[in-house]
């Protein structure tokens, strides 16, 4: 016994003495001994990094980045849509400049093409069916790129096959109270309407016409609408300026749901259940055509009937009637119709979606997610490679600063190279879906870029009210432009502000409502915090809603570096924007999101909804007073949780409580999430943030439900009012119950 003890005090001795020896090899300059990780996880965003990011990222590599992406055109699935995917492998796999890993991710997905064996065809016919006019089928070429052989023939995706004939009508931008206004004046029954692209979503335009017995409709852009009025391109429209020519037309998806029509919330991949083809909703019951507006004019104003009240007028040069139904008696085409020939038809094609990583050094298990996608109806110069060229400039600075041993991210890194967005953003949604579980879990933040630049007069940013304080701190450290003494911050307040009670004059960050970009899915069914950005145009300088040439085949590199940005300055302004907050959301050791900037926008809602409601609901016996109550719970938790962050001792704090301050940041949007709030509306969670493209002033599904009600005066309608109402005050209530100390 006593010999075990003797060596069992010799063995400690042995031991604490090694340890003793170890611990001083290992004891810094300072006199306090740490382990190497210690430093990375104390380790905050590095301001130096940032400054020489921003400086390197080059306009010429961007120009010819676009130069080279939108040299053929790459509609999702076709041969020039590989050539893309390729460039993107090769530049993420290059040994000094790419990522750790990037691979290609596939989907089998249902698409809408026109046949290009049988061709569209519009017709005005006589009633012998001898042909009076014919549309013009393809746009008028001007430079060689639209001579291209696959160019793809204007069409409406996803409208169906068919070859209807009748007498024409007007419709305006086709909204329901469009036809209920024609059809006060004409029979619609067995009409072709033709109506703007404008004031409702594509698909809506052909499924309202159908209500009112419609069987074919026309679509074109009106020069009122996109062009400032101009239409002659001898020396107004393009190829002298920016403006769309008389034969430019829009092509575009006519779906309403996003992502793959036959997998609803499922990824589409090879043995994935489909539902029957005949089930898919939100797509045109009848066929559809766009037209350039040289044809439009051609056609409306040789209408009859009665004069189109003011506001349906256009840029034409003659009276908008509304259609006899049919021509003029004067009119050459009097007593015609017009004739649809659509050959459109469905195909499963495989899509990919090009992925890429930079793995987190401290936490790899958190991602910050860039994407932008790929695919354009033709050369998509600025829908969307104008992004795509900015896009591949970010990250061949990240890569190459990995490469060399300069830098890693504290988080990981995502890079999604999305396909067919196109056709209804479908390579992000199937991503989504596909990795559901772990996206919901682990993302701190989705970074979109579709167009990067679409104008020359300032940055632009929507986004989720916490990303505020980080889109204007990068852009703050960005010069205009031609203006080196302004930053883009600065300029960004000259164009869109608002005065905010806890900032004053700031820019307007704009809503992530709709679903027109790769965000979608992200913010709407997955409730990542997310924001997209771009360089827009002066809007007190055109009527134009986007650039005029949006989704035509004059979307080319040349109309981008003569009219959208000579020099590539702004596109080089938007990815040095765009890199320094990605560095900022993986880098920074507490996570730059601020919930009291979500506060803010909760109660700027929450007083529209009593001004415009209360008092009726009221006279209902509904109360607000919950709705109230939530709203200010969630002020106080946020106002608490920001006394928490601002008094941390970054130096001493432990990681566990950084790592929980953290997810309390990251998962505040998830807090938002409730799969009944919008149960009619496809993968629509979020009760914060509104699928409908109207401009959102108050929380999303109130109004509907409450005009609903108004219009029926049925007390079930107003049940709905009252039970969106409280699925609002919970689902506030429960977010700012995460905002709060752990129990």
């Amino acid at each position: 016994m006593i010999k075990q003890v003797v060596v069992g005090i010799v063995c400690g001795a042995v031991v604490l003495t090694a340890g003793i020896f170890i611990r001083h090899l290992g004891i810094t300059k300072g006199g306090s001994w740490e382990p190497s990780w210690v430093k990375d996880l104390a380790r905050d965003v590095d301001e130096s990094l940032i400054k020489k990011f921003m400086s390197e990222v080059d306009n010429i590599h961007i120009q010819e980045n676009l130069r080279e992406l939108s040299k053929v055109p790459h509609m999702a699935t076709t041969p020039g849509d590989e050539k893309t995917v390729q460039l993107m492998l090769n530049r993420w796999q290059d040994k000094e400049t790419g990522l750790d890993l990037a691979w290609r991710e596939e989907y089998l997905v249902y698409l809408s093409f026109p046949d290009p064996k049988n061709p569209n065809k519009v017709t005005v016919v006589s009633p012998t069916d001898t042909v009076l006019h014919t549309v013009r089928e393809k746009e008028k070429p001007y430079s060689p790129e639209q001579d291209d052989p696959d160019v793809v023939q204007p069409y409406a995706a996803y409208a169906p096959a068919g070859h209807p004939k009748g007498k024409l009508v007007y419709a305006n931008q086709g909204r329901l109270i469009d036809y209920q206004t024609l059809n006060e004046t004409v029979d619609l029954r067995g009409t072709i309407a033709i109506t703007r692209f404008g004031g409702e979503i594509r698909a809506v335009k052909a499924i309202n016409a159908a209500l009112y017995g419609i069987v074919g409709m026309l679509i074109y852009s009106d020069p009122m609408d996109i062009n400032n009025g101009l239409m002659s391109d001898v020396n107004e429209t393009y190829p002298h300026s920016w403006y769309l020519p008389p034969s430019g037309v829009k092509r575009g998806s006519f779906k309403i749901e996003y992502g793959d029509p036959l997998t609803p919330y499922l990824a589409a991949k090879d043995h994935t259940y489909r539902i029957p083809v005949e089930n898919i909703t939100g797509i045109p019951p009848i066929p559809v055509q766009p037209v350039g507006f040289e044809d439009a004019y051609r056609l409306i104003c040789e209408l009859g009937g009665e004069a189109a009240p003011g506001p349906w007028q256009g840029a034409f040069n003659c009276t908008y009637n509304f259609g006899g139904p049919g021509f003029k008696d004067t009119s050459v085409f009097n007593n015609s119709d017009v004739k649809l020939d659509i050959f459109n038809y469905e195909e499963i094609k495989n899509s990919t979606n090009v992925m890429g990583v930079i793995r987190g050094s401290v936490e790899p298990d958190r991602y910050v997610i860039f994407g932008n996608h790929r695919d354009g109806w033709v050369n998509g110069a600025v829908d969307p490679n104008s992004g795509t060229s900015v896009f591949l400039e970010v990250t061949r600075l990240l890569g190459r600063m990995v490469k060399q041993g300069k830098w890693r991210p504290r988080r990981s890194m995502i890079f999604g190279s999305w396909g067919a967005e196109e056709f209804r953003i479908t390579g992000s949604t199937e991503y989504a879906e596909q990795y559901f579980t772990k996206l919901s879990e682990r993302t701190v933040a989705y970074v979109n870029m579709d167009v990067a630049v679409a104008g020359d007069a300032s940055i632009n940013g929507a986004g989720i009210p916490s990303l505020q304080n980080v889109i204007f701190k990068a852009t703050k450290q960005v010069d205009t432009p031609g203006l080196d003494s302004i930053s883009l911050y600065e300029n960004w307040k000259r164009f869109s502000s608002r005065t905010s009670p806890a900032h004053g004059h700031i820019p307007r960050v704009g809503y992530l409502s709709g679903s027109r970009s790769d965000f979608a899915a992200f913010v709407h069914y997955l409730g990542i915090t997310s924001m997209d950005m771009h360089y827009a145009f002066n809007p007190n300088k055109t009527k134009a809603w986007y650039y005029p040439t949006y989704h035509t085949a004059y979307e080319t590199f040349d109309y981008v570096s003569k009219f959208i940005d000579p020099g590539f300055f702004r596109h080089q302004a938007v990815g040095r924007t765009a890199g320094n907050i990605l560095i900022r959301l993986a880098d920074s050791l507490v996570l730059p999101l601020n919930c009291s900037d979500y506060a803010e926008l909760l109660e700027d809602y929450l007083s529209t909804a009593v001004k415009l409601y209360q008092n009726k609901l009221e006279a209902k016996k509904i109360s607000m007073e919950p709705l109230k109550r939530a709203v200010a719970s969630f002020r106080t938790a946020a106002t608490h949780l920001d006394e928490v962050i601002h008094g941390l001792d970054l130096a001493n704090e432990t990681p566990l409580k950084i790592r929980r301050i953290n997810d309390q940041l990251m998962l505040l949007d998830r807090a938002f999430l409730n799969p009944l709030a919008f149960s009619d509306k496809y993968a629509t969670r979020h009760v914060i943030w509104s699928i409908s493209y109207d401009p959102q002033l108050t929380f999303p599904g109130l109004p509907d439900a409450f005009a609903s009600a108004e219009s029926s005066q049925q007390s079930s309608a107003w049940d709905k009012v009252h039970y969106h109402l409280s699925v609002l005050s919970q689902a506030i209530e429960g977010a700012a119950d995460t905002l709060v100390d752990v129990i």
